[in-house]
């Protein structure tokens, strides 16, 4: 993996499917050949993918900006930069002329995609034109059993239920976002009580702007009323 990423795209993604279903800001279209486009970045049988993970990452929104500005002290300013690049939690003092609910409000935790340092061997089975996925070790089950119509962009699940997929506009990796240079975005959503099946989850197919390719799954199942939760993050290359 050749990076760490701030994961607050995927926040943007996620408000992007819930303004598509209610109504709000439309989700850009799906252009003009865009199968063609799908099946490239849907990876390839026996792929190899790099395991991801969240790591939170604190960040300091224009404190200096501030303690400047109310002419705070700035020995204490310096101690509170230098915790932070060594990678200590910074501490209020009350020399910075601000208050101690407004000095939290300058630090952020964001989350950052970091590889776990694990491989795995996608279990991709393509048809001519349909993908499923297996399981294999490293995926928890998340993916097993979720398949794409590679003609429709369809996307079935275990639980029974199937959605189509919206376009996911490029991003030029401003305000730490992912650099993302064009993808696909799934939200599904179901339940059955009688038969006790269930399903809540997002699929990003994402290719980043230097080529990686960002495969995201994360889903509440329940499936003959047996619950579980699962996400799983990968990075590869076609």
């Amino acid at each position: 993996m050749r990076a760490a990423f701030s994961l607050s795209f995927f926040l943007f993604l996620g408000a992007l499917a819930t303004a598509a279903q209610s109504g709000g800001t439309s989700a850009p279209p799906l252009n003009p050949g865009w199968q063609s486009r799908l099946a490239a970045l849907l990876p390839a049988t026996g792929q190899t993918a790099s395991v991801m993970r969240r790591q939170p990452n604190l960040t300091i929104l224009d404190l200096t900006r501030r303690v400047m500005y109310v002419q705070g002290n700035r020995e204490a300013l310096n101690k509170v930069l230098s915790d932070y690049q060594s990678g200590v939690q910074p501490t209020y003092d009350e020399r910075l002329g601000i208050t101690r609910e407004e000095f939290k409000r300058y630090l952020v935790i964001e989350e950052e995609l970091v590889s776990s340092g694990r491989t795995v061997r996608l279990p991709v089975t393509r048809e001519t034109s349909r993908l499923t996925f297996g399981d294999a070790p490293g995926l928890d089950g998340v993916l097993k059993g979720v398949s794409i119509d590679l003609r429709t962009g369809e996307m079935r699940v275990p639980e029974g239920y199937a959605a189509r997929p919206i376009a996911v506009a490029p991003n030029t990796a401003e305000d730490g976002r992912l650099p993302v240079r064009s993808g696909f975005q799934w939200k599904i959503k179901g339940s059955d009580s009688k038969i006790g099946n269930g399903v809540n989850g997002t699929m990003n197919l994402l290719q980043l702007t230097d080529d990686q390719i960002i495969l995201s799954y994360k889903r509440t199942s329940m499936i003959a009323r047996k619950l579980s939760e699962g996400e799983i993050i990968l990075s590869y290359e076609r």
